[in-house]
């Protein structure tokens, strides 16, 4: 296998687990040995996490108590605590990481610079990227394809709760469809919600593939970097 480059993305909801709130240490643990097998396979690894298991910021705002600038703040400071988190974790499974930050925090994290950040990756250690693109109005995954460019991965895998894009919720859709592959423009067009809109169209203007994945079958992500693409979507 030739050495890759790639960013995971995984949403701040995923580390809830059954409690659908705050962080649950066991999967913590599952994600860190997830990355680890990855990085014992030779691929240099980048991390974005969404902080939606402790607040969103749409939602804060919703009332109108709370300014949508605000509550988008609130929710990138959700995504360092989910960074520590998963930096604490994947040191314990003995891995080296870095985790930069899009808001400036230096006691806690890194600000983000990109050729530091490159050289992170290039020496082996996993690099988590916190605190969005450090500006209200974008969700983190537009955070996540942006760094993704900025870093020359070769691909972002979104990891969720799903095998791959669906032409509707199988969780409420028994004749959902699996769209095995799809283009920028059919995810753009048909308002299939692989991503939102802004990072969709980042990561055509930049030919990044995304390919949307199942994070609790174990082994799945490194399975998809060795060629298995049977368990995921690709967006390309």
């Amino acid at each position: 296998m030739t050495k890759k480059r790639v960013l995971v993305k995984f949403s701040g909801e995923a580390l809830a687990g059954e409690a659908g709130h705050g962080i649950d240490t066991q999967i913590l643990n599952y994600i860190s040995q997830e990355i680890k097998s990855l990085i014992d396979a030779g691929i240099e690894v980048g991390i974005v996490i969404g902080g939606g298991n402790i607040i969103r910021g749409v939602t804060a705002a919703q009332d109108g108590i709370i300014k949508r600038t605000s509550g988008d703040y609130m929710g990138m400071l959700a995504t360092v605590i989910n960074g520590v988190a998963m930096q604490e974790a994947c040191e314990h499974a003995g891995l080296q990481v870095r985790m930069q930050t899009a808001i400036k925090m230096e006691q806690i994290a890194e600000p983000y610079i990109n050729r530091k950040a490159v050289r992170h990756l290039e020496k082996g250690r996993v690099v988590i990227f916190a605190a969005g693109t450090g500006n209200p109005f974008f969700t983190t995954d537009t955070a996540a394809t942006l760094r993704a460019v900025e870093i020359g991965a070769e691909m972002i895998i979104k990891a969720t709760k799903v095998d791959g894009v669906y032409d509707k919720d199988p969780a409420k859709f028994s004749d959902a469809i699996k769209l095995s592959e799809l283009t920028y423009e059919q995810a753009l067009n048909d308002n299939i919600k692989v991503m939102d809109d802004t990072s969709i169209a980042l990561a055509k203007d930049n030919k990044l593939p995304i390919i949307v994945c199942d994070m609790s079958k174990k082994g799945n992500i490194l399975d998809i970097l060795n060629g298995n693409m049977q368990n995921c979507s690709i967006v390309q």
